[in-house]
């Protein structure tokens, strides 16, 4: 491509483009539809120019034409509380709706894990000696004791705080290295269960996994709920990156981790309500029924959030990623 011929050809129609963007909102019917012709066109001729002949200057100035027609076409858009509001009532639940084949297994196989090590552990006195000496073992089971101490070992305002980091930095680490065929989620996840079965076993070896669960279920419900979720979105962004379907790798991992993106912090939110009960409902001297009701109460009102309010967005479409014209624009790839 002679790139000499190819401005002087089109230059005029440039100039054009550039005059009308000069005139901002002052245009015509008549003018409007012509911006959109050109700003057509020149996309055209800036395609053309980067796969031909890219001159660095006439791209640069083609491309600022381009990004300046196109904004002034689409409208600059601005965040306001209504997409706040459209997140937590349609984005972020109809993201963890559609994502409920991944995180239910997820749980029922985490918690069965969980469970049946702390049996293991229960049942196997060798196991405990490997744990802890048998001293150290009373410290923690017995009545007062380092279990129960734990959760009124600070003041409830600032344990709420370091709770909620330190879940919502494990939901964040479930989401983001998900992208690494979702082999440190499995990690993850498993530390978790393994924190929980070492609990569960030594508890239940002491015969007091009655005030274990009474300490856990307030908090522990919503938490690993969270969590879970959080582990079965990572690992569908892992099985993104094996088969990401119908749409190009790149296409539908740009999808998938936005929808990431947003559930953090849907999740990190979620975790806050959690690490609030755990800070001021779990050490508190309300009966154990009562701390259980709340957390019970708590894992049944997220249950309902997802169920109803994502589920109605999922079935009209929404997927949990950003608007369409948030999107970064996408062009039409061969099959």
């Amino acid at each position: 491509m002679d790139v000499d011929v190819f401005v002087a050809a089109h230059q005029a129609q440039w100039a054009r483009l550039e005059q009308l963007l000069g005139r901002g909102r002052r245009l015509t019917g008549e003018e409007a539809d012509e911006l959109v012709s050109l700003y057509q066109r020149t996309s055209t001729h800036l395609s053309l120019i980067q796969s031909s002949a890219p001159d660095p200057m006439l791209v640069g100035r083609l491309t600022q034409l381009v990004a300046r027609a196109r904004a002034a076409i689409t409208g600059a858009r601005r965040a306001s509380w209504r997409d706040a509001a459209r997140f937590f009532t349609a984005g972020f639940p109809a993201a963890v709706y559609r994502s409920r084949r991944w995180w239910i297994p997820t749980a029922v196989l985490s918690i069965a894990v969980g469970v049946l090590l702390g049996w293991w552990i229960a049942t196997n006195p060798e196991a405990q000696s490997v744990i802890a000496a048998p001293d150290d073992l009373r410290r923690l089971t017995q009545p007062g004791g380092e279990y129960e101490t734990y959760y009124s070992s600070h003041p409830a305002a600032s344990f709420a705080a370091k709770v909620w980091t330190n879940n919502a930095q494990a939901a964040a680490m479930c989401l983001v290295l998900g992208a690494f065929l979702g082999l440190p989620v499995l990690w993850i996840l498993f530390l978790n269960m393994a924190n929980l079965g070492v609990g569960i076993g030594l508890m239940a070896s002491a015969g007091r996994l009655d005030v274990f669960l009474g300490l856990i279920l307030p908090h522990g419900l919503l938490e690993l709920t969270a969590v879970f979720v959080a582990a079965g979105m990572g690992l569908r962004l892992g099985w993104t990156v094996i088969d990401p379907g119908p749409r190009t790798r790149r296409a539908a991992l740009a999808e998938q981790g936005r929808a990431a993106l947003g559930m953090a912090i849907g999740l990190a939110l979620i975790l806050f309500v959690s690490g609030l009960i755990e800070g001021f409902v779990t050490p508190s001297g309300l009966p154990t029924w009562a701390r259980i009701a709340i957390g019970v109460a708590a894992e049944a009102a997220f249950l309902v959030y997802v169920y109803v309010l994502g589920g109605r967005a999922a079935r009209a479409g929404d997927v949990g990623d950003v608007e369409e014209a948030d999107q970064t624009a996408t062009l039409p790839t061969a099959a």
